[in-house]
């Protein structure tokens, strides 16, 4: 059985090591030379990079997907898209996840990779049959993790419940790398008998296993498996794509890839790389192996936000303790796997924790909303004393949360009138508010100083 890869280096690879940092400008150069590889799919949209496009790169992230889309024309382009939060760190209304998918779908996306923080499958379903509707492909994902609930046996249920939901894949998404070699066979074994679709596996290098994981799981027959061109893998990213590559060749799992060609494509990512190393961009802490990932669940992306976070209280030392922290505010908050937004609210709780010098002192409103429910059910029952301390009497959503909000396009749309240039601009503006309008405004007034430069050429050429 060929094994197919996921290239990651266009979306999760930077996320992980860089905090999504790549520009479209950078992408450019490799992305007819990735189209020619052979890949299953290439990974290059949703997750974070919708958020850094806007906030930190001043791109229209919706630009990047068509300018991609345009120049690769023979492989399929994936999306990761947080269930009921879209690309965004709130539940938005029905309408709005709707018509993302649309949108998405419409510029070039083929495969959407739906998950849900909290592995609570009523905030997949309007994003299954939205991505269903449109003709996509639905990639439905459990965030994996480890607690004394999360056990192969309650994945391979989970698993059987995306695929009679209407999933046409499945993914196992260790976003913080604690997926182990024999683990990991077991896990493809079981899932393999609870569903009839292809397992695709995403875990990241982070703790050091990656590589071995992977292996393991194609032995126990997953179909396809997420790798990064070598530039921008290990570290907090995913394995080098020629390393497997290259230990499958000659075997009953060879995926047929060239790795010639794949060395044409580390050429192109290997000064950009340089850069960004130079930088500052990749810290070289986050390129190390840190088997302590194992005990904390911290996913790479978090690692390098917790990280930042306390550069700039001027904390850097207390690393180590917050670490340590993580895995009690995650117990505390009902065993919620460490995954965006979840992973963030976990983090910066734990942040908080140890630099304020006294557990939960002070709480984050999004913290309050995990234990209020917003975010949905967490898979262990919060402690209703836990509660009462974070909340006090305030009644919490035991419903979807979704259903608890009314359709929101209408508003959206006519809130930005005055900046609509595209039928997408209400979607981004729905996701994040205030950093689209800063976007919207540089742009108008970027097109206003592009239109007088236009103006003042022309009466040089026709003189009034």
């Amino acid at each position: 059985m060929s094994v197919k890869i996921c290239e990651t280096v266009l979306r999760d690879a930077h996320q992980s090591l860089m905090a999504t940092r790549m520009t479209t400008e950078d992408m450019l150069p490799a992305l007819e030379a990735l189209d020619k590889v052979g890949y299953h799919s290439l990974e290059c949209w949703g997750g974070a990079t919708f958020d850094a496009c806007l906030r930190f790169l001043d791109e229209d992230p919706w630009d990047r997907l068509r300018t991609i889309r345009k120049r690769v024309k023979n492989t399929k382009l994936q999306m990761l898209f947080r269930g009921q939060n879209i690309l965004g760190y709130r539940h938005y209304a029905d309408d709005v996840v709707e018509y993302f998918v649309q949108r998405s779908i419409a510029n070039g996306i083929d495969i959407i990779r739906i998950f849900d923080a909290l592995n609570d499958k009523r905030n997949l379903k309007v994003a299954i049959d939205a991505t269903k509707k449109e003709g996509g492909h639905v990639q439905a994902a459990f965030s994996y993790t480890t607690s004394p609930v999360h056990t192969n046996e309650y994945f391979a249920k989970f698993a059987k419940e995306l695929e009679e939901m209407g999933a046409d894949s499945i993914c196992v998404k260790d976003m913080a790398g604690l997926l182990r070699p024999y683990t990991a066979f077991e896990l493809v074994k079981q899932l393999k008998e609870s569903v009839s679709i292809p397992i695709e596996i995403h875990t990241h290098y982070t703790a050091g296993l990656a590589s071995m994981t992977l292996v393991k799981a194609i032995e126990a027959g997953a179909d396809i498996v997420d790798c990064a061109i070598s530039p921008f893998a290990m570290g907090t990213s995913q394995p080098p794509t020629e390393s497997i590559v290259a230990a499958l060749q000659g075997t009953e799992f060879d995926t047929g890839l060239d790795l010639k060609a794949l060395d044409e494509v580390a050429q192109i990512f290997q000064p950009e790389r340089k850069k960004y190393l130079e930088s500052g961009l990749i810290d070289p802490n986050v390129l190390k192996v840190n088997a302590n990932a194992l005990i904390y669940q911290v996913p790479g992306g978090m690692l390098s936000n917790l990280m930042k976070q306390l550069k700039d209280a001027g904390k850097e030392d207390a690393l180590e303790e917050v670490l340590r922290e993580v895995p009690r505010v995650r117990e505390d908050a009902g065993f919620p796997p460490l995954v965006t937004p979840t992973s963030q609210i976990v983090g910066t709780q734990a942040v908080l924790n140890v630099i304020g010098g006294e557990r939960y002192k002070m709480v984050t409103k999004e913290f309050k909303g995990i234990i209020r429910g917003e975010y949905g059910q967490t898979p262990v029952p919060i402690k209703p004393e836990f509660v009462k301390r974070i909340i006090g009497d305030e009644e919490r959503i035991t419903c979807r949360p979704a259903d608890n909000l009314k359709p929101e396009l209408d508003r959206l749309r006519s809130e930005i009138a005055e900046y609509i240039e595209q039928e997408e601009d209400v979607l981004s503006y729905a996701l994040f508010e205030q950093v689209a309008l800063k976007f919207f405004e540089k742009r108008k007034a970027k097109k206003y100083r592009l239109d007088a430069d236009h103006m003042d050429a022309e009466k040089q050429i026709h003189p009034v």
